[in-house]
């Protein structure tokens, strides 16, 4: 059991001293395979830093798991995605209880944390690596992902530029990428886009939130 986040963006978050501020303990995933009971949702929407800590806020969900998906390569490597000739995104396995969580908040939560209308990017990340993607496993998947992207269009001036595709695989980053804002809080771009991000997902999305 850990935080994942530092004790530093929770008083960011919550607007109280290091000392005052709790934090949210999340059970590591042993494994890439859904435990008995769970389902996974896969989605794609820059860096997988960031969606990591989007979906491990969310009560109901166990674990995000940090990849790549989408490509042609079955071998992908960080330094092989990163120059975007192997076809992958960066990803995260969500494994989520349905009971407790269901996929249509998460389709909400995928959405509410990006600009969906981005192509091949989200901010100062730039690349067919970073494209907005939404796996999905059945019809019923992809017919919440479409009625979501129906519902929000109006909200945006230009079009929605998510791909909707089926899920084929997935492959888990390297060790040193998972939990990374957890660990190395200090990262440059932890602190400038990493964490103001989820801050400002924090203030819009209604949740539901693991409790503090």
């Amino acid at each position: 059991m850990k935080t994942i986040l530092s004790t530093a963006v929770f008083a960011l978050l919550l607007g109280t001293s290091c000392a005052q501020t709790p934090s949210v303990k999340i059970p590591r995933a042993t494994s890439t395979k859904p435990a008995p009971g769970e389902k996974v949702a896969t989605f794609s929407e820059g860096c997988f830093w960031h969606a990591e800590i989007v979906f491990q806020s969310l009560e109901g969900v166990r674990d995000a798991v940090s990849g790549y998906s989408g490509g042609t390569d079955t071998d992908p490597t960080y330094e092989k995605v990163e120059t975007g000739e192997t076809g992958h995104a960066e990803t995260v396995n969500v494994y989520y209880d349905p009971a407790r969580i269901s996929y249509e908040t998460l389709v909400k939560a995928f959405f509410a944390s990006q600009d969906p209308t981005e192509v091949n990017r989200q901010g100062n990340d730039v690349g067919t690596q970073y494209r907005s993607v939404a796996f999905y496993r059945n019809d019923q998947e992809k017919a919440t992902i479409l009625a979501e992207i129906k519902r929000i269009t109006p909200q945006y001036k230009a079009p929605i530029a998510t791909q909707v595709v089926p899920f084929e695989h997935f492959y888990p980053a390297e060790a040193y990428h998972q939990e990374y804002i957890y660990h190395h809080p200090e990262n440059p771009y932890v602190e400038g886009v990493s964490i103001p991000d989820y801050l400002r997902f924090r203030q819009t999305f209604p949740g539901p939130y693991k409790a503090l």
